[in-house]
């Protein structure tokens, strides 16, 4: 779980009658930043000392990137997570830490900004993306059929899914006070109030397979598309892609200029900026919106 400047797809409306939208494909810019070989970024957040605080899966490492960062100039500090498995989702906790998931252990984390790491075991292995919500507790997917909360003590709740291939990805806490997260396998983006209660939206392509999702400076959701299908020898002509989704299910998309990144997280930054990570590319991206 390559950027300069962004070509704009045309904007496609979900199949629920949403209005078609387009953008001038100059508004927008693109930025990316190389980190260390195979670091495998994927998860990424706003920390609470105002840097972007992002996992490195294949590394085992967590680390903040500061705003400021430049591609000439990138400084990485980098800390080492204890155990064999490695930090997946990230988010700013509601205490001031960050909390992070294991993909294949059974345990959620929490790491201060000195790096101080305290973990608390979860009933389910494979936890994938974590979000504070709108309660103030800690929400999480799974890698098949569920959604975890849990509060900063340890104590955990489990939401099941229907159907059992829905794979959950990405979670946000979302403008509207509900949770958002994102279904890879079916193409979906699901609204869950913290009853469980859920609103399901199609994408326009069911092969997207979208991954992170964050809310956006603009009140909307923005959401990272992790696929790649090609025709012959082309670029990705699905997936490959920065999408957008209103609360009422209006989407549209934007190509990322290098080809076949596997875009994985994404999170708005303190500088109103959309910052994202690039799970192939082993790169660090940034979207400035108009």
């Amino acid at each position: 779980m390559r950027f300069a400047v962004a070509s704009l797809l045309l904007a496609i409306a979900l199949g629920l009658g949403a209005a078609v939208g387009i953008m001038p494909a100059a508004a927008q810019t693109f930025t990316e930043f190389m980190l260390p070989p195979a670091s495998r970024p994927s998860a990424i957040t706003t920390g609470p000392d105002g840097a972007l605080w992002f996992t490195e899966f294949t590394a085992k490492k967590i680390g903040p990137i500061p705003t400021t960062a430049t591609v000439e100039n990138l400084k990485l500090t980098e800390f080492a997570i204890p155990g064999s498995t490695g930090p997946l989702g990230i988010t700013t906790g509601p205490d001031g830490a960050l909390w992070f998931t294991e993909a294949v252990g059974d345990k959620i984390g929490r790491i201060t900004t000195t790096g101080e790491v305290t973990e608390f075991r979860i009933p389910t292995a494979r936890s994938g993306a974590i979000a504070t919500g709108p309660d103030g507790a800690l929400w999480f997917t799974y890698f098949r059929s569920k959604v975890g909360r849990m509060t900063t003590t340890g104590a955990v709740t489990e939401f099941t899914i229907s159907p059992e291939n829905s794979s959950p990805g990405g979670i946000t806490s979302g403008p509207d006070g509900a949770l958002w997260f994102t279904e890879s396998v079916s193409g979906k983006i699901v609204r869950m109030t913290t009853d469980g209660e859920m609103t399901e939206f199609a994408l326009p392509n069911p092969d997207a397979q979208p991954w992170g999702i964050a809310t956006g400076p603009d009140g909307a959701l923005w959401f990272t598309e992790a696929s790649c299908v090609r025709q012959q020898a082309s670029r990705c002509i699905v997936g490959n892609r920065i999408g957008r989704i209103t609360t009422s299910g209006s989407v549209t998309e934007f190509a990322i200029p290098s080809d076949g990144s596997e875009t994985h997280s994404i999170t708005t930054g303190p500088d109103g900026a959309l910052w994202f990570t690039e799970y192939y590319g082993s790169r660090i991206g940034r979207l400035v919106l108009p």
